[in-house]
């Protein structure tokens, strides 16, 4: 079906159907991301005729070549499928000369072929997109740096890129997108964290960033709806090691989180469950007023896996602090765990069992 497109639809230099057309002084025409890309690499002849060009040559957008392409799509959209070579793209990132519209251009096209695309990925990876895709991170131009946030997570999704992303640098340029970048670009970022922290080893290193943890107990605070649960999401990655949990604590997450389960923001439970872990976590609980009111709460009205984050956190609690078990006793919560006695989730019958053995061992109740 490849041999029946039209020639005229491929560009001259990438030989793959282009996907904005323009024409050089010459009157040639080419796929802008290619001959940006030959321009870039400081020639200045035509590609086909070889004769000399401006030191700035004019590219003329080719609209009736490109509304052919456009048709041809929608009658036949299995036979289109624009995408320039690897190479040629990521030399447009890479280099000093290339406008912000010809890297968004490619950084278009290669978040479209890397979403679904593990071997492309992997590919992109390989051939060294790496440094090219973190300094569009690092652009003033939000468009941009949104497009290059989408590519930097769409590779970091690929467990063998996840630790080459990190010593490439990728945190360091996460962490200022989460401190100044829009609110898209801030959630984008938050999700980076939460897929870079897959890996074990990255747990560690994220954590060692000095802003890191604080940057995201930061959007808690600063963020809209989204980035306050990404980022809530990226601490519950990151904080499954331990030592990333007491960081988390010294930035002030405790008093935050739990006023963001007060309001609804149920991933917030997830966060305490791994704090309450640790010695410094339960004390700065044992200090937030109403905190076990908030977790009666979510074992009354949470879901399925915040009633199981709730009864081991209010657990750990009441373990160690007998005021905590009348609290919880005044706040109905015995009437509530004997409901969830027949609970068909295995976890929450089990939660709730040692629930209700430690209030019974503080003589909570009888």
């Amino acid at each position: 079906m490849e041999t029946q497109l039209p020639d005229d639809f491929r560009c001259p230099i990438s030989l793959e159907i282009m996907s904005d057309p323009v024409i050089l002084p010459s009157g040639h025409t080419f796929d802008r991301v290619s001959i940006q890309w030959w321009l870039d690499s400081g020639h200045r002849t035509c590609p086909i005729t070889k004769l000399p060009l401006p030191e700035h040559p004019c590219l003329i957008p080719n609209h009736a070549l490109r509304s052919l392409i456009s048709n041809y799509t929608l009658v036949s959209p299995s036979k289109l499928q624009p995408c320039p070579q690897p190479q040629i793209v990521i030399s447009s990132l890479t280099s000093q000369s290339s406008h912000v519209g010809t890297k968004l251009n490619s950084l278009t096209h290669l978040v479209r072929l890397t979403k679904h695309d593990l071997g492309f990925r992997r590919k992109l990876t390989e051939l060294g997109a790496a440094p090219g895709v973190l300094k569009c991170v690092g652009s003033d131009d939000p468009s941009l740096q949104e497009k290059a946030l989408s590519l930097l997570l769409n590779l970091s999704l690929d467990d063998d890129n996840k630790v080459g992303l990190v010593a490439e640098g990728a945190i360091n340029r996460v962490i200022k997108v989460l401190r100044f970048g829009s609110p898209d670009c801030r959630a984008i970022a938050a999700t980076i964290i939460t897929s870079l922290a897959v890996v074990e080893v990255n747990k560690a290193t994220i954590g060692a960033y000095p802003d890191a943890i604080q940057a995201l107990v930061w959007l808690l605070i600063s963020g809209k709806g989204r980035e306050k649960k990404e980022a809530a999401t990226a601490l519950y990655a990151i904080c499954s090691f331990a030592d990333n949990r007491r960081r988390a604590i010294d930035c002030g997450a405790v008093p935050i989180l739990i006023s963001l389960l007060d309001s609804g923001l149920e991933r917030a439970i997830e966060v305490l469950g791994l704090l309450v872990k640790c010695k410094e976590g339960r004390e700065e609980m044992m200090k937030v007023n109403g905190c076990v009111k908030v977790l009666v709460s979510v074992l009354r009205n949470g879901s399925s896996r915040g009633v199981q984050y709730g009864l081991f956190t209010l657990n750990c609690l009441c373990t160690c602090c007998e005021r905590l078990c009348f609290e919880a006793i005044n706040e109905g919560v015995v009437e509530i765990c004997m409901g969830l006695m027949e609970e068909e989730n295995e976890k929450i019958r089990r939660y709730t069992s040692s629930l209700v053995q430690t209030l019974r061992e503080n003589h909570a109740f009888g």
